[in-house]
């Protein structure tokens, strides 16, 4: 037995004694204090900014927070200041200026407070410019050539919009200030400033837009997300003897157990003990931190779990969301657990998604603030305005579908979409059957009375909340689905930053609310009243978007033929849906709300590009080395223990027929194996010489080079059901996946 073997035995002998680790919340005189005490005890928010800062700082500061601005320079020192001295009252050392590259992950480089007075004595400083700006090395962050790869010019600057907050990382505590990251010229180096970008043309004409209605006195629209964040979590043990969920994040060989999630008794059961203590000990950290993470489940997949949090403004909900990511996986590890956040981890079992939940709202100086404009009301006006907005976002995921699936394009996502897990690569929009009717009834003309109040109170549309209660979230095959108050964007890939889709999102219904502006402008000149305006606009736009509604099953293959006749797109691999992002569409939008110039729109395809290609060429090394160092060997050696076996019988004069018969055919099954293996390494050999030419290498990666794997992974799988158990040098499915 190899030593390979002994370590996995030995893994499995210990897992089954491992018992939770338990971790205590805060406590006050021995009594453990309700979550409310001590929410957000890590993060220096309005709250504390508040009770801490002289009024006229603290009023400057929430208006810039609340309206989107650009911080006032003038306050800077003393926000500074007040930030300083919350930080090293709470043991804090250094600070960093926490933002997203484009690599998916955040990014953060220490600064320590300490520093030398003119006399060479040591003082803990920070200023307002070390609060609002830094300048890290930023040479080998991917840039999709905005700058010279020799250049480190690259500057990071506070979004005052999502509070500062200490991480603790193994006993060290560090102020993180979130930030966007940009190069010389100001060009957008990360994932946050586009998405910034995109909230404030989109406010700026979604506040047009109401006051055309009547809605006077808006300050901003903001757009709320509330994501729901879906993984795996397995044993670490199991995790650090399987190379290709290590390298790869997800198993390249690997034959599913007989049971599955056919018997679909893991989805809201009861949660494993050792997995429960560790979200819970999540859930304190996130708490901490001001995250407000408020459920917890088993998903359908065995060893699958959910978490989701409270909606909140978008921008603070992107960066909560790489939190959770980066808490799972960080606690996971105390835990003796691994997170795993990749799409596909485990074939033939469902995948993992984020479901993100997106809307609008008014904030004002008056009845407006707080509105949902995507949450009908009890008026014919309020509906007006609702059916205008839910006009704009079906114009603009009409328009930009291959944007949208632009969007979702990562590596782990391309194993799921349409999986009969997943939505499928086809973007289209499921509303429900009661407003899908009001919404037909209008694109029709059935709205026979002459003004839009009477149309209104005929449609039925101010009992809609309650409509909605019972005909919304019904498909869950929709990648794009109204669920009352909100649309549900469900195909995005559980490890992304979903800051990229939701920016695109945004760009798309910034766009079509400025189409609906200009529209409403032209025939308020000729129409009885504003909402008759604005009712005859949303009947045009209505009709010009069927194509996109859809309220059926999105699996089915009639669904697929169904779309190619309505011209919608069905983009199934990675690189032609990231080739949308070149598109005259793409082109025009950008340019038409100034959220992406042209170049930073190429540089976004080529880093998205560059990434698929690195992806696959590290599964294609990674599946090699495994077939030849633990798949092949455990076949050689379960061949010769079968021969060795077979002629010691036949020296003893026994019928060892059955013996032979089992070595023939695990001898085809390896034949197999090497013939593809060899295949395998001819196929990693010609993707690599197609580096010069990015768009011809992806697609020769997401086809020949992932039919291939395919091939080797089928032989290996083969293996695996007939070699020995004790043979087999990686952890099986069921062990992984079912731990005792």
């Amino acid at each position: 037995m190899s030593n390979n073997n002994n370590s996995r035995i030995v893994a499995l002998r210990e897992i089954s004694h491992r018992a939770p680790r338990h971790t205590p919340r805060p406590e006050e005189n021995g009594v453990q204090l309700p979550t409310s005490a001590w929410f957000g005890m890590n993060t220096f928010g309005l709250r504390q900014m508040r009770a801490k800062m002289p009024k006229d700082v603290y009023k400057k500061l929430a208006a810039s927070i609340r309206l989107g601005k650009k911080l006032d320079s003038d306050i800077a020192p003393v926000v500074a200041q007040v930030i300083k001295e919350w930080a090293i009252s709470r043991g804090v050392t250094h600070f960093t200026h926490w933002f997203q590259p484009q690599t998916g992950l955040t990014a953060e480089k220490h600064d320590a407070f300490l520093t030398f007075d003119e006399n060479g004595l040591p003082i803990e400083t920070f200023s307002g410019e070390q609060l609002i700006q830094s300048e890290p090395d930023a040479s080998s962050f991917p840039s999709g050539g905005l700058r010279a790869t020799w250049e480190a010019r690259g500057y990071t600057a506070w979004n005052p919009a999502s509070p500062v907050f200490i991480s603790e990382t193994g006993g060290v505590k560090y102020l993180c200030i979130p930030s966007v990251f940009i190069g010389y010229n100001g060009e957008a180096l990360d994932e946050m400033t586009p998405l910034l970008r995109s909230c404030d043309v989109l406010s700026a004409r979604a506040t047009e837009l109401l006051g055309l209605i009547g809605d006077t006195g808006v300050l901003r629209v903001i757009t709320t997300l509330g994501v729901e964040q879906e993984f795996f979590m397995i044993d670490r043990s199991h995790f650090a003897l399987r190379p290709d969920l290590v390298m790869a994040g997800r198993t390249l060989v690997g034959s599913p157990p007989p049971r599955g999630q056919q018997l679909e008794d893991h989805y809201f059961g009861g949660i494993p003990e050792r997995v429960q203590a560790c979200i819970s000990e999540v859930e304190t950290e996130l708490y901490k931190l001001g995250v407000p993470i408020t459920t917890r489940h088993n998903e359908v997949a065995p060893s699958q779990f959910e978490m989701a949090p409270y909606f909140e403004d978008s921008e603070v909900a992107v960066d909560h969301n790489h939190l959770v990511m980066a808490i799972l996986r960080k606690v996971a590890l105390r835990h003796g657990l691994q997170a795993l956040v990749h799409e596909k981890p485990f074939a033939g079992i469902n995948g993992s998604g984020k479901h993100c939940n997106w809307s609008m709202a008014i904030a004002a100086d008056n009845q407006l603030d707080g509105t949902n404009l995507l949450k009908p009301g009890k008026t014919p006006h309020q509906n007006i305005r609702f059916l205008l907005f839910l006009a704009a976002v079906l114009k603009g995921v009409h328009k930009h579908a291959g944007l949208l699936r632009a969007g979702i394009a990562v590596t782990g996502n391309e194993h799921r979409l349409g999986a009969n897990e997943a939505p499928p690569a086809i973007i289209s929009a499921f509303l429900g059957s009661g407003l899908t009717q009001v919404v037909e009834d209008i694109a029709a003309g059935k709205t026979s009375p002459t003004n839009a109040e009477q149309a209104m109170l005929k449609l039925g549309v101010a009992k809609l909340p309650e409509v909605e209660q019972d005909n919304t979230d019904r498909n869950r095959t929709s990648p794009f689905a109204f669920t009352g108050a909100k649309f549900e964007f469900r195909a995005v890939g559980a490890s992304q930053s979903i800051a990229f889709p939701v920016m695109l999102l945004q760009a798309a219904v910034a766009e079509a609310i400025g189409e609906l502006v200009d529209e409403l402008k032209k025939e308020i000149t000729t129409a009885k009243s504003t909402d008759d305006a604005a009712l005859t606009v949303v009947r045009k736009a209505f009709k010009e978007t069927a194509a996109v509604r859809f309220e059926g099953n999105n699996y089915s293959d009639e669904w697929v033929v169904e779309a190619n006749r309505r011209g919608l797109l069905n983009l199934r691999r990675t690189p032609e849906a990231l080739a949308q992002l070149l598109s005259d569409g793409a082109k025009a939008l950008f340019d038409n709300t100034g959220i992406l110039t042209q170049v930073e729109l190429e540089s976004r395809y080529h880093v998205r590009l560059e990434r698929y290609v690195k992806d696959i060429l590290i599964e294609l090394h990674t599946l090699q080395q495994i077939v030849d160092t633990q798949v092949l060997p455990a076949a050689y050696a379960y061949l010769g223990q079968l021969a060795g076996a077979a002629g010691q019988g036949a020296s003893a004069g026994i019928n060892m027929q059955p013996i032979i018969n089992a070595a023939n055919a695990t001898s085809k099954l390896v034949t197999t194996l090497q013939t593809k293996r060899a295949e395998l390494a001819k196929v990693t050999a010609k993707a690599e010489h197609l580096h010069d030419d990015l768009a011809a290498q992806g697609v020769y990666l997401t086809t020949t080079a992932c039919d291939t794997m395919a091939e080797v992974r089928e032989a290996s799988d083969a293996l695996e059901l007939t070699i020995a158990d004790d043979q087999w040098p990686l952890p099986r499915y069921r062990e992984m996946l079912f731990p005792v």
